[in-house]
């Protein structure tokens, strides 16, 4: 047998054994174009959402936050005014 033969031998062996995986690379290829990518990409879409109002939200407690801490001030303020304007007057 010549060394072209051998390697035609070969090959003929290796397409034979070879063809069921390229098969099956082919199907999971397919599934994983048609079913896992566009799922994983919802879940992204989810994800970064939920992240984009989380993030705002944050925004909104610490302007809140700082809200209150002027509300705070301004009623304990005036509550100090309100008790001494009593007291000077009498009322309590």
């Amino acid at each position: 047998m010549t060394d072209n033969e051998l390697l035609l031998a070969l090959s003929n062996i290796l397409d034979v054994k070879l063809k069921p995986l390229n098969e099956r690379m082919k199907r999971v290829e397919i599934m994983i174009e048609n079913d896992i990518k566009p799922r994983i990409q919802n879940m992204e879409s989810c994800y970064t959402s939920t992240y984009d109002r989380y993030q705002n939200g944050i925004t909104e407690i610490d302007a809140l936050r700082s809200d209150m801490d002027v509300v705070k001030k301004v009623v304990t303020e005036h509550s100090e005014k309100l008790r001494l304007s009593c007291h000077f007057t009498g009322q309590e």
